[in-house]
């Protein structure tokens, strides 16, 4: 039988590669996403990948989505945290709404996910947790204080629930981007992408959604028991810890 994964906000960008990526290895999959019903019907139409509308920041909303996904697909082997927002500001001029949101979705999403998967992963002796950080988790970014926090916050859970799974056969491991061509990126203006960007990236490109997805899908894998606990840096080199 397929294994069954939930990729949070996969839709759109890096979490719709992850997503068909998922699905061409074999997988059942079912993407969330928030709000964007156009694109999200557009995906499911290009791809047959069930598509499911919550917000990951909610409990009760996870709670309740998780069971249908579960319903339609079966339990989840695999989940890949890959929602995520920016709400950018130098921190003195931080309002508290702004980071509020970004930890209720970037953070907050993931303990509510994860929590509510992990006694079904334990119960069968099996299961995946990839999430996806950013290479600003990793080094800090100026004007993203929540942002970056949220981001490095991934690597403390996973670390910590790498422990408490590794003896169920379960792996927590991360996945850090850092430039990727996706609609965020593009809205940044030429002459600062090709000034200020490029040059910093040592293979002198963005990465494209494809290559991120392909990590995911190394980690998912049956064979890939022994990686847990692990940061994944896919950035052409711009940071290396």
């Amino acid at each position: 039988m397929a294994r069954v994964a939930i990729v949070t906000g996969g839709t759109r960008g890096i979490g719709a590669a992850i997503s068909t990526e998922l699905k061409d290895k074999g997988y059942q999959v079912g993407a969330t996403y928030a709000g964007n019903d156009a694109a999200a019907s557009a995906f499911k139409e290009q791809t047959g990948i069930n598509v499911y509308k919550w917000d990951v920041g909610d409990y009760e909303a996870c709670e309740a989505g998780i069971a249908q996904v579960e319903k339609d697909l079966g339990p989840v082997d695999v989940l890949v945290n890959n929602a995520g927002i920016t709400r950018d500001g130098m921190l003195h001029k931080l309002s508290k709404d702004k980071w509020d949101a970004v930890m209720r979705t970037n953070l907050d999403s993931v303990f509510n996910m994860t929590r509510l998967v992990i006694e079904g992963m334990r119960a069968r002796k099996f299961g995946r947790v990839i999430s996806i950080s950013s290479i600003n988790g990793r080094k800090g970014q100026m004007g993203q204080v929540n942002y970056s926090a949220a981001k490095a916050g991934l690597l403390g859970f996973t670390k910590a629930l790498a422990q408490e799974g590794a003896f169920k056969g379960i792996t927590c491991n991360v996945i850090a981007p850092g430039y990727i061509n996706t609609e965020m990126v593009a809205a940044v203006p030429k002459e600062v992408l090709e000034s200020k960007i490029l040059p910093l990236i040592p293979v002198g490109r963005l990465g494209e959604g494809e290559e991120i997805a392909r990590c995911v899908s190394f980690l998912a894998a049956d064979e890939a028991g022994f990686i847990t606990g692990a940061c994944l840096d896919a950035n052409g080199g711009q940071y290396m810890a």
